[in-house]
């Protein structure tokens, strides 16, 4: 091997980023697992001379991969539009690192934000290409000039883009920074969720009323494969009565704290198999939103030995 040839294991290490990359832009893992592999498939298809003329594999890899998602996406809205109920995203379980590698601390913390399931359902309110520009520079700070070679815009209509999809962002978010902030810690978070599910395990309709903000949402994605709510569940009360008549329904159900999308939510188990996990929205002592993913082949991560083999 020259000097010049592209160093195999160099190039394999962009795999987790181009992962964690995808996932954010897609919002599931099986496709994102599936855009990062034809992206290498295309790699590995070249000449060994195409292969040295290219001066960045990373840049021609996340190129690649950014353009197949882009394509990707807008056949899911397709696909979407003809989905039984709610489509949520699809959620991932443990504490891997979903940083590609980043070293600053504040970085590390602006991409575990951009896994939570309140930003992926806010992402998926956008067009394909405000969703790559917004991932791509908000998240994961490419240059404009990069972005517009992905997404065959100029580098000023990439940052119109970003821009569009900010504004989408803050107005998703503007009603619960007008109620109050979530709570600070981790631990304060797994607080409220614990206490929730020790009042649903005990059916008290009382405590999960006292939990749930009134205008709280709950949204189920149960894909036609399995029952589910097709429509949200808006208000409180509404929603504490539709999770007792659930458990009365499903008897020796288990309920487990996990981390889900990189904060405290809950997995529940049935004859030792995950059917639905839920990840939460919260205001300070209050639940907000509930995110529960029933469809099984979403729950594919939750039934295999863990940790999940996608980094994020």
């Amino acid at each position: 091997m020259s000097t010049s040839d592209p160093d195999p294991r160099a190039i394999f290490g962009e795999r987790r980023r181009l992962i964690a990359l995808a996932y954010r832009l897609l919002g599931s893992a099986t496709e994102a697992e599936d855009a990062v592999q034809e992206a290498y498939a295309r790699w590995y298809a070249m000449s060994p001379r195409q292969q040295e003329a290219v001066e960045a594999p990373g840049a021609w890899l996340t190129t690649v991969a950014g353009r197949i998602c882009l394509d990707l996406l807008g056949s899911a809205r397709v696909r979407r539009e003809r989905y039984v109920g709610a489509w949520l995203p699809e959620p991932l379980p443990g504490r891997t690192e979903w940083t590609g590698g980043a070293a600053d601390p504040a970085e590390r913390v602006a991409l575990h934000e951009s896994v939570n399931m309140a930003f992926l359902v806010v992402l998926e309110s956008m067009t394909p290409a405000e969703r790559v520009a917004f991932v791509l520079h908000d998240v994961f700070r490419y240059p404009f000039a990069e972005i517009a070679g992905i997404i065959a815009r100029s580098p000023a209509a990439c940052r119109q883009l970003a821009t569009s999809a900010r504004r989408r962002v803050r107005t998703a978010h503007a009603p619960a920074a007008a109620t109050a902030a979530a709570p600070a810690t981790t631990a304060g978070q797994a607080d409220l969720v614990r206490h929730f599910k020790e009042a649903w395990e005990a059916r008290d309709i009382k405590a999960l009323v006292g939990l749930l903000d009134p205008d709280a949402t709950m949204v189920a994605d149960g894909g036609g494969l399995v029952g589910a709510a097709l429509r949200p569940v808006e208000g409180g009360e509404r929603i504490a009565q539709y999770l007792i008549h659930m458990a009365a329904k499903a008897p020796g159900l288990t309920l487990l704290e996990r981390t889900v999308n990189g904060r405290p939510g809950l997995v529940a188990r049935y004859a030792g198999t995950t059917v639905t996990v839920a990840a939460f929205g919260l205001a300070a002592d209050r639940v907000t939103h509930i995110w529960a993913v029933r469809n099984p082949e979403k729950l594919r991560a939750w039934n295999r030995d863990f940790p999940s083999g996608v980094p994020l």
